[in-house]
């Protein structure tokens, strides 16, 4: 690392420490450059003594960090930073610590799910779902039902994330007991744990209710599997049921087969690519 790096860190108004900063993401990213990592390693252990923009930037490009830095180098000063309410970039540590694996952050992401800043929010479910475990549902699970839609999301996304059983059993208690009309969020969900949930999927497409037969021919056409195709094609030339939002069955069949066919093309593409 040469002073030049730091001190275009530490040094100058904003607009040229951000630009340096970028330099030295690029040279990180293209070369492995020994300099600017260490200059980037600094900025992390050392996160008090920059500008929280810098912070910021630089972990929204953790990847980048993760890909070339010891997370012995920086576990600690992301575990503080996830803590630290003055520094107020709780949120950025919660990418870090996802992009580097510190699992160590899981307890304290958890209680970072009261937070009352949206952007932290969001990014705890988020690391959550790259960091835990079986043990973060419970907290996890409430949030299913939010009141905000991008939570839902985030937290069904988060849950897919984790995989188990326990994480399916909370996406199909959502499922089977909808807060909100629309739900497409926890079919997508779904569609990632086959081929276990392909027979409850398959299941509910004979249920009485119209709203569970069309989110489960959205979630079987996610899946990509070849043995869910009669039953969509059923649904699309017999079920005429329609949802509390008029969406009608046939037509969730008919798309759900659209995109089975896609996930399957993508997948044969993906195969005969690969040496």
């Amino acid at each position: 690392m040469t002073g030049t790096d730091l001190d275009g860190l530490r040094a100058g108004d904003l607009d040229a420490r951000e630009a340096h900063l970028y330099d030295l993401l690029d040279r990180a990213r293209d070369f492995g450059d020994p300099a600017a990592l260490a200059a980037l390693e600094a900025l992390v252990r050392d996160y008090t003594q920059y500008h929280r923009s810098l912070y910021t930037r630089a972990m929204n490009q953790a990847g980048v960090l993760a890909a070339h830095l010891p997370v012995e180098a920086v576990r600690e000063p992301l575990l503080e930073a996830l803590t630290d309410t003055r520094y107020n970039c709780q949120a950025w540590a919660a990418m870090g610590c996802a992009a580097f694996g510190v699992r160590a952050a899981v307890p304290t992401l958890v209680e970072l799910l009261e937070s009352p800043q949206w952007i932290i929010v969001d990014e705890a479910i988020k690391a959550l779902g790259a960091l835990g475990d079986a043990a973060v549902i419970p907290p996890l699970r409430p949030l299913l039902a939010d009141d905000v839609e991008w939570v839902r999301q985030r937290t069904a996304d988060a849950l897919a994330e984790i995989g188990g059983p326990e994480a399916l059993d909370a996406l199909w208690h959502e499922f089977e007991h909808r807060h909100f009309p629309r739900i497409g969020h926890i079919a997508s969900a779904l569609a990632t744990f086959t081929p276990d949930v392909i027979p409850r999927l398959i299941a509910a497409t004979d249920d009485p209710d119209p709203n569970r037969r069309y989110w489960a021919a959205v979630a079987l056409g996610s899946t990509g599997d070849e043995q869910v195709a009669p039953v969509l094609e059923r649904l699309q030339a017999q079920d005429r049921g329609a949802t509390v939002f008029d969406g009608e069955v046939r037509a969730a069949a008919k798309k759900a087969l659209r995109t089975l066919r896609r996930i399957q093309a993508a997948v044969a593409a993906r195969e005969q690519s690969s040496p």
